[in-house]
Order: C-alpha cells, then sequence, then structure tokens
C-alpha cells in the first residue's frame, strides 16, 4: 500500500479520558501524535477529560490511543461508527470480546487455542463457593484477576492458601466481576499481530524478564524495571506455534489491523494464550514497537501501517 491517501484528511488522536490507564494513554497518544506529524499528516491530539467529544467528532479519521475501559471495549469505536468515522484497529464486536477475558477464553477454547484453565465468578452464588471451587479444581498457587482490565491492572498471584479469601474479596470490591486462573510457571511473551499489505504478520516474539513477581503495571511502564528478549529463548517449533496461536487468537476473536496477543509458556516451551489486546501501548516502553522494530519496522512506519487499518472493514 502506498501511505500518501490520508495526507489531505484531518486526523485526530484521541488519548487519555477516563480509564485508570489514563497516564499510559497519554504517553502514548503523544508518541503517536508526533510519528505522524513527522510524516506529513494534518493531525490533532485531543483528551475527551479535557477537550470533550466535539473536536474528536469534527475529524475526517481517530487514531485511538486509548488504554482500558471505556476507549477499549468497543464503546468509543461504536460512537464513532454512530457518527460514520472511520477509526483504526478492531471494530465493536471484537474490542468488546477482546476485553473481557472470559469471554475471550470461551472463544478460544472454542477455538482450540491453549489457555490456562480458569473459572469465573459468575458462575457460583458466592465467593466462598467461587474461591473453594477453584482451590479443588486449579489449586494453587492460582491467578486473580478482573475480568475486564489491561495493564495487569488487579492481577494477583496466589500462592498461599491464607491470603486467598483477601485478594479475591479486595479485588471484587475494586474491580466487580472476576476469575481466578490457573498459574504456570514459565516464561511471560508477547506476540505482535499485523496486518502489512493485506497480510497478516506475526512479529518476532518478545520475551520478557520483569524485575517484579510477573509483568505487572510497574513493570510495563517503569524504565529499567524489564528486560527485553527478542527472539525468546524457546523452542523453534514452539516459538513457531507461539506465533500461530497468536494469529489464531488474532481472527477468532476478529480483531482487525494489529493486535498484541500475551501468552505464557510452560517448562516445556508449549504456548498458552493469555488475553488479546486491542490497543496495545506505543510508549517508549511499549512491547509492539519493540517487535516491530527487530522486524525491521522503525516506530513512524508502525504508527502509518496503524494508521491505515482505519480503511478496513470491521468484523
Amino acid at each position: 500500500m502506498k501511505y500518501n491517501s490520508l495526507k489531505d484528511k484531518k486526523i485526530v488522536v484521541i488519548c487519555g479520558w477516563i480509564s485508570r490507564e489514563r497516564e499510559v494513554s497519554l504517553r502514548s497518544g503523544k508518541k503517536i501524535y508526533d510519528a505522524l506529524l513527522k510524516k506529513g499528516y494534518n493531525v490533532t491530539l485531543v483528551d475527551p477529560k479535557i477537550e470533550g467529544w466535539g473536536p474528536v467528532l469534527s475529524g475526517d479519521m481517530v487514531f485511538i490511543a486509548l488504554h482500558g475501559k471505556p476507549g477499549e471495549d468497543g464503546t468509543v469505536q461504536g460512537l464513532l461508527e454512530t457518527f460514520g468515522i472511520p477509526y483504526t484497529g478492531s471494530g465493536v464486536m471484537a474490542s468488546s470480546l477482546a476485553m473481557n477475558k472470559v469471554m475471550s477464553k470461551k472463544i478460544f477454547i472454542a477455538s482450540e487455542i491453549p489457555t490456562p484453565r480458569y473459572i469465573g465468578l459468575e458462575d457460583f452464588k458466592s465467593i466462598d463457593e467461587f474461591i473453594s471451587s477453584a482451590l479443588e479444581s486449579i489449586g494453587l498457587p492460582l491467578v486473580v484477576k478482573p475480568v475486564s482490565e489491561g495493564s495487569s491492572i488487579g492481577v494477583s498471584i496466589v500462592r498461599d492458601r491464607k491470603d486467598l479469601d483477601d485478594i479475591v474479596t479486595d479485588t471484587v470490591d475494586k474491580f466487580g466481576d472476576v476469575f481466578i486462573e490457573e498459574y504456570i510457571e514459565g516464561r511471560e511473551i508477547t506476540v505482535g499481530v499485523l496486518d502489512i499489505d493485506g497480510r497478516l504478520t506475526a512479529l518476532p516474539i518478545l520475551e520478557l524478564i520483569p524485575k517484579n513477581e510477573f509483568y505487572d503495571y510497574t513493570a510495563k511502564y517503569t524504565s529499567g524495571m524489564t528486560e527485553f528478549i527478542i527472539p525468546a529463548r524457546i523452542k523453534e517449533e514452539k516459538y513457531k506455534l507461539a506465533q500461530e496461536f497468536a494469529l489464531k487468537a488474532h481472527k477468532a476473536l476478529g480483531c482487525t489491523g494489529f493486535s498484541r496477543v500475551d501468552l505464557v509458556t510452560d517448562r516445556d516451551d508449549n504456548p498458552y494464550v493469555l488475553e488479546v489486546n486491542t490497543i496495545p501501548g506505543m510508549t517508549d516502553l511499549s512491547d509492539l514497537p519493540a517487535m516491530a522494530k527487530a522486524y525491521g519496522i522503525e516506530y513512524e512506519d508502525l504508527v502509518e501501517i496503524m494508521l491505515y487499518s482505519a480503511l478496513k472493514d470491521k468484523k
């Protein structure tokens, strides 16, 4: 594709707004805005919390750099579709499914994509019953997660039975619906998926080695807290399998243009898909730009490829 057909369009980059990931979103948005300016686009940076939605809805096209609810869960996508404004990334349904980790896992299972075992609070009458079932069917250690948060917000690894009740109760109080997932001891890896000229491509796999217990919010967005290794140090056949599962997960949820698929591998390097991120971070410390660079795509070119996803049909 020749990237020049949008140079006369008024492009609005939206970031910030009201999610728990507001500060990271502002960083992503500013960096995307600078990249598009450098590429010669007519671009405006808007934080709807400060400037409202008028400047957004007056644009010809929107680059969504909102992270977490309600910018990444289909809400903003639905608003833009109502006004007939093209936008980057996945459509309403795919965004909604990807944000809901339990719905995602149900689709992964139906699509024969390996994912860690789990149980959801919604299936039980009480928290006590939920916890008892988790201990019986999954066992310690396990992972407690909010159903619909990003950037590992609210995620806890529980190794000791005495901590479990308080952690589950606290997570429910803060985030509402939660689920408990099998903890798999192994490598944390992530795979960027990018539509390059109509060809869905799995980027080189990034292995994450955080200084914290896992790749949590602090490890993701604090300089020096996580070591990146590209390509990930896993067996060749498992490496290809992880890329295959990433592509399959992207397609199963109906994603468009780009995504970042998070996985974990066990001690034999078998990959398991955790979740799909439809609006990956685009900061200096973010995963997708690092994987794109390893593939040979510089940051400004990556942003331009992502911009043109706005022209693709949403599923």
